[in-house]
C-alpha cells in the first residue's frame, strides 16, 4: 500500500513527456530513407557497391568504438550515427575506391571531425563531408576515378571501365573546346535514374528524392533547406544558362547532376551542423546553393556541393546567434 502511494506521488525533473523519436531512431530512419539509393547503387555497380558500403560502415563503427575505449568514454555506437556516417561516406566516394582510401576517409570522418570535439552533437562540420573533401584534396586521382555503371543484368561482378561524370565532361569541354559539347553530356533520363558515372549513391536524383520525401513525410527534416538549396541552384544556373547557354548545361541538369539532391536532403539538413530557426535554414540553404553554383561555373572543381555545405556549416553559430527562435513568453 505504501509502495503504491509512493509511486503515484513520484516527482521527476522535466521534460515529463518524452518524445519516442530518440537519436538512434532518427538515425535509423535516415538510413532507411537512403535504402532506395543504396539498392540503386548496388544495381548499377554490383560488388563494388556492396564492398564500399560494408567497408566504410565497418571502419566508421570500429573507429567510433576504439576512440570511446581509448578516451574512457561511454560508447556512442548505439546512437547509430557512425552507421549513418559510413553509409553517407560510401555514397560520396567512387564505386571503385580502394579499401585504404575508405579506411582513411572513415578515420577523418569519425575521429578528426566528430570524436575529438566530444562526439555526436558537438561536431561543427558534417563528418561524412569532411572525410570526402579531405580525400578529394589529398588523393584527387583516386577520388575521381569514376567507373561506368554495368547494371545487374551483366552480373554483380564485372571489371571497372573508367569514364567521366556529366559535370566532369562539362568542365573538360570548357577547358579543351571553350564551350560545352552537348553530345558529351548524358541524357536527363539517365541522370534521373542513375545510369551515369559518378559517386556511388548520389547519381540517381529520383531515388534520392524518394528518400528525401520520406524524411519530409516523417518530419525528420523540414522543407526549408532542401527547397532553398535546390531552388538557388536552379535559378542561378538558369540565369547563367540564359545568358551563355554554350558555357554550361541547363539548370535542370545542374539540379539532378552530382550531389545537389543528396546534399540538399541528407547532408545539409544534419541536425547538428544546420541552423535551428526556419529563417536561418532558408539563408543556410541559399548559401549552399550559391557556393555550389560559383564553384561549378567558375571554379576548378566540376562539383561544389561538399565544399558549399562545409563552408555554410561554419556560419551556423552566427546564424543561430542572430536568428535564434524566441523562447515561450519572450518579447519579440
Amino acid at each position: 500500500m505504501a509502495d503504491a502511494k509512493a509511486e503515484k506521488l513520484l516527482v521527476t525533473f522535466s521534460p515529463h513527456d518524452r518524445d519516442p523519436m530518440t537519436t538512434n531512431v532518427v538515425m535509423m530512419l535516415v538510413v532507411a530513407a537512403l535504402m532506395p539509393s543504396v539498392i540503386g547503387s548496388i544495381y548499377y555497380y554490383g560488388h563494388y557497391a556492396v564492398k564500399g558500403y560494408l567497408v566504410t560502415i565497418f571502419f566508421c563503427i570500429a573507429f567510433e568504438y576504439l576512440f570511446d575505449k581509448i578516451s574512457h568514454r561511454k560508447t556512442q555506437i548505439k546512437d547509430n550515427s557512425a552507421l549513418l556516417t559510413g553509409v553517407l561516406l560510401a555514397m560520396n566516394m567512387p564505386a571503385g575506391a580502394p579499401w585504404w582510401l575508405m579506411l582513411i576517409g572513415s578515420f577523418v570522418a569519425i575521429v578528426i571531425s566528430k570524436a575529438v570535439y566530444g562526439g555526436l552533437g558537438q561536431n561543427p562540420f558534417n563528418p561524412a563531408l569532411v572525410g570526402r573533401v579531405f580525400l578529394l584534396i589529398a588523393w584527387p586521382a583516386e577520388m575521381t576515378a569514376w567507373i561506368v555503371p554495368q547494371t545487374v543484368k551483366n552480373g554483380l561482378v564485372f571489371d571497372a571501365v573508367s569514364t567521366a561524370t556529366p559535370l566532369g565532361s562539362m568542365k573538360a569541354d570548357l577547358l579543351s573546346q571553350g564551350h560545352v559539347v552537348a553530345g558529351n553530356i548524358a541524357p536527363l533520363t539517365n541522370q534521373l535514374i542513375g545510369n551515369v558515372s559518378g559517386s556511388l549513391g548520389g547519381d540517381s536524383a529520383l531515388l534520392v528524392l524518394i528518400g528525401g520525401l520520406v524524411l519530409l513525410q516523417q518530419r525528420i527534416i523540414s522543407w526549408h533547406i532542401p527547397v532553398s538549396f535546390i531552388g538557388t541552384v536552379f535559378v542561378l544556373t538558369g540565369i547563367y544558362w540564359g545568358i551563355a547557354p554554350e558555357m554550361t548545361i541547363n539548370p535542370l541538369m545542374h539540379v539532378v547532376s552530382g550531389g545537389v539532391m543528396l546534399g540538399a536532403f541528407f547532408m545539409a539538413t544534419d541536425y547538428v551542423t544546420s541552423p535551428m530557426s526556419k529563417r536561418a535554414q532558408l539563408i543556410f540553404g541559399f548559401g549552399c546553393g550559391l557556393i555550389t553554383v560559383v564553384i561549378r561555373l567558375f571554379g576548378s572543381y566540376p562539383e561544389g556541393v561538399g565544399f558549399a555545405i562545409l563552408i555554410m556549416n561554419a556560419f551556423v553559430p552566427l546564424l543561430d546567434n542572430y536568428m535564434r527562435p524566441k523562447s515561450f513568453g519572450e518579447k519579440s
